[in-house]
């Protein structure tokens, strides 16, 4: 994406460490909890991929329509599994938000409203999708962020932590949703 060096590779480790517990989660669970984890594992690795600073991976122009087959099958697959739950309609609009950003990113195109850059859009201001983006994982992020507060009734019982394998804790998936939902506002804001 385009942005500065140093936050673009804080959002590469940052979905690239989300990308792997992703792949730890796939391990336990049940299986509609490991094909979830694996659709989060694709998207934390390949957000962490597309966030790469152009300045030391210039994107070639095959890297763009990769990333958009990628995360379109990634959509499809998330629309295919949204039958047996809603939570993967989260998973099809971020598929084709990262669509959207792969075809922002190619060199020498024109932005997928229609309009090279901000600047050229009638009016100033972002993008009517941008926008739309914006404020779809802002709230996402403030509920997943609302989830993760303790409860009045406490933690685990006992007053310790719970005896439950590190890859099927519920409240670390939540917070590697938390921050792909982070990484995901950051990487629109420099569409």
């Amino acid at each position: 994406m385009h942005g500065p060096v140093v936050p673009g590779w804080l959002l590469v480790a940052l979905c690239a460490a989300t990308g792997s517990y992703c792949l730890l989660r796939l391990r336990s669970g049940s299986e509609p909890a490991r094909r979830a984890a694996g659709g989060e594992a694709v998207m934390g690795f390949g957000m962490a991929a597309m966030a790469v600073p152009a300045a030391f991976a210039p994107p070639g122009v095959w890297m763009p329509a990769a990333y958009a087959v990628v995360f379109g099958g990634g959509a499809l697959r998330a629309l295919w599994l949204a039958r047996g739950g809603a939570h993967h309609l989260h998973h099809v609009v971020g598929s084709l938000a990262m669509v959207y950003m792969a075809l922002a990113m190619a060199p020498g195109s024109t932005h997928p409203e229609g309009h090279a850059g901000h600047a050229g859009h009638p009016g100033g201001g972002i993008p009517l999708l941008t926008g739309a983006l914006l404020v779809y994982f802002a709230g996402y992020v403030l509920s997943a962020g609302a989830r993760l507060l303790p409860s009045a009734g406490g933690g685990a019982p006992g007053g310790g932590v719970p005896s439950v394998p590190w890859g099927a804790r519920p409240e670390l998936a939540l917070a590697c949703r938390l921050s792909m939902g982070i990484a995901m506002l950051a990487m629109l804001v420099t569409v």
